[in-house]
């Protein structure tokens, strides 16, 4: 009996390390490991620094292009200080619709986006060993390597494999590992993870 307990407390033992050792190692993992579910980016807001193309349907004079100033409002004709940033171009269009409902019967207003900026919360962060840490705009379907260009690669200092993104999830920054050494210097292409609005890229350097 007592040799019988002992053996099911061993079995039980040896059956939690194995669990916790996995636990541990699921939560090592690196991103293009860890999310395999495909990216849905979402859509497009103006942001400050942006150029908005203003169509009025037949309405020439008062259909331009303007920029959104730093302030994130625009002025066009008929419309003063109208606020665009944070919103999609189709927001934007109907707000001006309303705006020049006082003045044209009906209007019907189209807006294109030109000189992408986009809003702070929406832009790439890239800091520490980049050969050009800045900030970038978000495209759609935009991954680590579409990055890595934009900032002309990493430093001679850079600790490519413990290079980490900072991203919100559920209202809570997360740290999640990436691999820069093996995607610049192996080309593997398991490290291209997608980027998402508002991620940080933070390269550290290397200890020697």
């Amino acid at each position: 009996m007592i040799r019988f307990r002992f053996n099911t407390l061993r079995t039980g033992c040896a059956t939690l390390l194995c669990v916790l050792a996995m636990a541990g190692c699921a939560g090592n993992r690196p991103l293009a490991e860890s999310t395999s579910a495909p990216v849905v980016a979402p859509d497009y807001l103006i942001g400050p620094g942006d150029n908005v193309n203003i169509n009025v349907w037949k309405n020439p004079e008062v259909s331009q292009t303007v920029p959104v100033r730093p302030d994130g409002k625009i002025t066009t004709p008929l419309v003063e200080d109208l606020p665009a940033s944070g919103k999609t171009p189709t927001q934007l269009a109907r707000d001006i619709e309303k705006a020049l409902g006082k003045y044209i019967q009906q209007p019907q207003v189209t807006v294109i986006v030109t000189g992408f900026v986009g809003t702070y919360s929406e832009q790439i962060r890239v800091i520490g060993q980049a050969a050009k840490p800045q900030s970038l705009p978000f495209r759609s379907d935009m991954h680590l390597m579409d990055v890595l260009i934009a900032v002309g690669g990493v430093t001679e200092f850079a600790a490519g494999n413990r290079a980490t993104i900072i991203r919100n999830i559920d209202g809570k920054n997360q740290q999640l590992r990436v691999r820069l050494n093996d995607l610049i210097q192996d080309g593997d292409m398991n490290a291209n993870v997608a980027m998402l609005p508002g991620d940080i890229l933070v390269i550290p350097e290397s200890f020697f």
